[in-house]
């Protein structure tokens, strides 16, 4: 069998999932081994992705590769259809590495230690397998075994609320999934003739406009939900609020970029008729998010909370530059996807790592701690300029590609824009008040470490009152200020490399997805070319440009003629 014959992706997924059920048979009993073998299959299904897509993997073709496809259910007309290109390639890096990362960042984790990594190994398949399935009840399945072990996570090894988050989480996302199954079924049955839920032949397929529409608010709604949309962004806070480190490590870096990932490839890519009458709907709702979220985050009182709003404000421009109508656009929203996941995955482990030290999670309780841990200090400034879009950070980067790419898009009306790209820029503008507020309250002035718990023992892990975020069960009075150990900078270093490194040289994640992001960009204009062409009275509303539509139109019809 040649490099090109072996079946990379089905190796990358199963490698986990496999790995998995072998943990119960370990010989461990205080979880000393079972981290070390969870952490070294986490690494080597991480180098087995780089190595794949280092030999096989051509980033200037924006076609399927390493494509595998196997009858799996034929009765039901699954397969097993599995594949990468531009958008997937990156998104499966970035959760290798995040899960690999998160599950090193759970070294203290005593408690069922079994459970907790045969889920975090459930969980790293999972992921794997929603960026390149090319079948959509694969896809989907993949996206519903994605949630039971971030429920069991949230709820067995999460905070004083931990039930009550992890039951949110779990209705919310798994309501929104039954849009996907709808949209899927729909979509494979309709027209008659063969039964298929191949997403290339989906694509090939000409829903009436109509359908179209139901579709594209279906799915909306349903990635909406994972990407934290306002409205429907509510659990994301509860959720982070309560996870322990690990896991919101992995909700923040990785989770939300599966709602992004499923616009684009879904919406954008099957639906792109639909998307030229919901792209305006999306700018707003990015412009939302990016005010809301960082309005609300300011507001909040609890480090995790603030962190988990500013991951809503910061998918506002992933929304935005979905919508834009433009190659630097979409480019910009797909570096904002792992940018983010990369800063938020180190801001909630370096939050993980003070909240180890303080057993507090209230920012007004903490103070003066950057002189007992300097390190952590550092680290934790570096990964908060980097989320304020540092010149020099990812995130200035990706957030500079979205506002150019929507301020050069020749669809939407200057009107449109303008505002659209001012009120973005007052979110930027709130983004450095909560997180250096944040830093002030954490690091600067006296320390204020009090205790108002009245429940002073604590010695049952199961009691709801109990702050457990997934070890110790202490009191803010039984803190001990010491700096971040040699595994910790280690992690954060990690983070902050890729941070700073893709700031420095962003071509090394843009090269990835580049010509794919052109030809789906391509493929949105040549709808909305046809689209205009069957109503050009729909640009005229303040939106779009009217002018161009009648252009495009009379293009359209002299290439007809």
């Amino acid at each position: 069998m040649t490099a090109e014959q072996f079946p990379w992706l089905t190796a990358i997924i199963l490698l986990p999932l496999l790995a998995a059920l072998l943990i119960p048979l370990l010989p461990d009993k205080n979880g000393k081994y079972v981290r070390w073998y969870a952490l070294g299959v986490g690494i080597a299904d991480f180098v087995l992705m780089c190595v794949a897509f280092w030999q096989n993997y051509d980033s200037s073709s924006a076609t399927f590769q390493l494509t595998e496809n196997y009858a799996w259910v034929p009765q039901l007309g699954i397969d097993w259809a599995v594949s990468v290109d531009g958008l997937s390639v990156p998104l499966v890096l970035l959760a290798g590495f995040v899960t690999t990362l998160s599950m090193f960042s759970a070294w203290q984790v005593d408690r069922r230690p079994r459970l907790f990594y045969f889920l975090m190994l459930v969980l790293y398949a999972a992921q794997i397998g929603v960026f390149v399935a090319q079948d959509l009840l694969l896809f989907f399945i993949m996206w519903e075994v994605e949630l039971v072990p971030v429920y069991l996570l949230v709820c067995i090894w999460g905070g004083a609320r931990r039930r009550y988050a992890a039951t949110k989480f779990i209705l919310y996302t798994a309501a929104a999934s039954i849009f996907i199954l709808v949209a899927a079924i729909a979509m494979a049955f309709y027209g008659g003739g063969d039964v298929t839920f191949d997403m290339a032949a989906l694509k090939m397929k000409d829903f009436p406009l109509a359908l179209e529409l139901l579709l594209y608010a279906g799915l909306l709604i349903a990635f909406g939900v994972k990407l934290a949309i306002f409205p429907l962004h509510t659990w994301l806070p509860d959720a982070h609020g309560e996870a322990s480190t690990p896991v919101s490590m992995i909700l923040a870096g990785v989770l939300l970029k599966m709602g992004g990932y499923g616009l684009i490839r879904l919406n954008l890519e099957l639906l792109s008729d639909a998307h030229i009458y919901f792209a305006p709907v999306l700018a707003i709702l990015g412009v939302v998010n990016i005010i809301y979220g960082a309005l609300n985050s300011f507001a909040q009182t609890n480090m995790k909370r603030r962190l988990a709003y500013s991951s809503v404000s910061h998918m506002g421009f992933v929304l935005l530059g979905i919508a834009s109508f433009t190659d630097l656009g979409i480019n910009g929203a797909m570096l904002q996807m792992v940018s983010h996941g990369l800063i938020a995955g180190v801001l909630f482990f370096l939050a993980g790592v003070t909240y180890d030290r303080t057993h507090t999670m209230a920012m007004k309780e903490m103070g003066g701690l950057a002189l007992a841990m300097p390190r952590v200090f550092a680290l934790f400034t570096i990964g908060a300029m980097g989320s304020l879009a540092l010149p020099g950070m990812s995130g200035f980067v990706g957030e500079l590609s979205v506002f150019i790419g929507l301020t050069s898009s020749d669809i939407y009306s200057s009107t449109f824009c303008t505002v659209t790209v001012f009120l973005a820029a007052v979110g930027i503008i709130l983004t450095p008040i909560y997180l250096l507020s944040m830093l002030r309250e954490v690091f600067y002035g006296t320390g204020k470490m009090t205790c108002d718990i009245t429940n002073a023992l604590l010695e049952n892990k199961e009691d709801e009152g109990a702050v457990c975020f997934g070890t110790d069960c202490l009191l803010p009075t039984q803190s001990v200020y010491r700096d971040a150990s040699t595994r910790e900078v280690f992690i954060a270093t990690c983070f902050l490399a890729l941070i700073i490194g893709i700031g420095f040289y962003p071509k090394f994640v843009m090269q990835m997805y580049d010509v794919k992001t052109v030809a789906i960009n391509t493929q949105v204009r040549e709808s909305y070319t046809l689209v205009a062409e069957r109503n050009p009275n729909v640009y005229a509303k303040g939106f779009l440009t009217e002018e161009l539509a009648k252009a495009e139109m009379s293009s359209v019809l002299g290439t007809l003629d």
